[in-house]
């Protein structure tokens, strides 16, 4: 198991019912595959240095989580069908030195 981080942007224009329908989709998506969530940070609403279609601002969502690298694919997968999602990005975090 390894620790990744995911961001992705929803469309600020959605109600909070679509949000949390993104969020549980995720969710059920790593946990399903045997991982775990370590945190949720919800960032809110950000502009965006250049449009993304048609939008000029974003909402954002990172989370942290253990997961086994092969079921990234499959989160990737989620997050690409999920026309709420405007963008995402999925990355492996690095190693803490231990002391």
């Amino acid at each position: 198991m390894k620790t990744y981080e995911i961001l992705y942007i929803v469309d600020p224009t959605s109600d909070e019912k679509v949000k949390e329908d993104v969020l549980k989709r995720i969710e059920a998506t790593i946990k399903n595959d045997g991982g775990s969530i370590d945190t949720v940070d919800n960032w809110g609403k950000r502009e965006f240095a250049y449009e993304i279609n048609k939008l000029s601002e974003g909402d954002y969502t990172l989370i942290t989580f253990t997961a086994d690298p092969q079921s990234i694919s499959e989160l990737d997968r989620v997050c690409r069908i999920n026309d709420a999602v405007v963008r995402h990005m999925i990355t492996l975090r690095a190693e803490q030195p231990t002391a």
